[in-house]
């Protein structure tokens, strides 16, 4: 536990490392207020933001059952946490930092078991894909020059 973290009113474990990082709810301004959610980092690729991943049950009356739904969103990522892809994290709501963050991570919970093996599996199925409309391509076009 670092002494210049301050306490942000939720029961989360406080960050190890330091940042100057303004917009960080535990060595910043930002108050977090709202909704808590906890979900995967899938994306990090923006800087000093994560999409997060988490499903969630919804119920349909007609058939009496509940169906799985995904719910993407972008979260600030501050550098005293530093969550990475693959990364089980929480999330707190906060006021808007940009016109699609209203979100800041707030704990690293470890790593998803079995991240990687998805995301490579989701590669392959897009390349196999890909190959699959090249060759549907490749025969509509001979199909056609034999015709002529």
């Amino acid at each position: 536990m670092n002494e210049n973290s301050k306490n942000i009113g939720i029961n989360v474990a406080l960050p190890n490392k330091k940042c100057n990082d303004n917009n960080c709810p535990f060595h910043g301004t930002l108050k977090c207020r709202g909704r808590i959610f906890t979900g995967v980092v899938i994306s990090t690729r923006m800087q000093k933001t994560a999409t997060i991943e988490f499903e969630r049950q919804r119920y349909l009356p007609k058939y009496e059952r509940y169906e799985k739904r995904s719910t993407k969103i972008k979260a600030h990522n501050p550098e005293c946490i530093n969550a990475k892809d693959g990364d089980v994290v929480k999330v707190s709501e906060c006021r808007p930092l940009s016109k699609t963050k209203n979100f800041v991570v707030i704990e690293n919970l470890g790593r998803e078991k079995g991240f990687e093996e998805r995301m490579e599996a989701l590669e392959e199925s897009k390349t196999r894909k890909k190959e699959k409309e090249e060759l549907t391509e490749e025969k509509d076009a001979s199909s056609q020059s034999k015709s002529n």
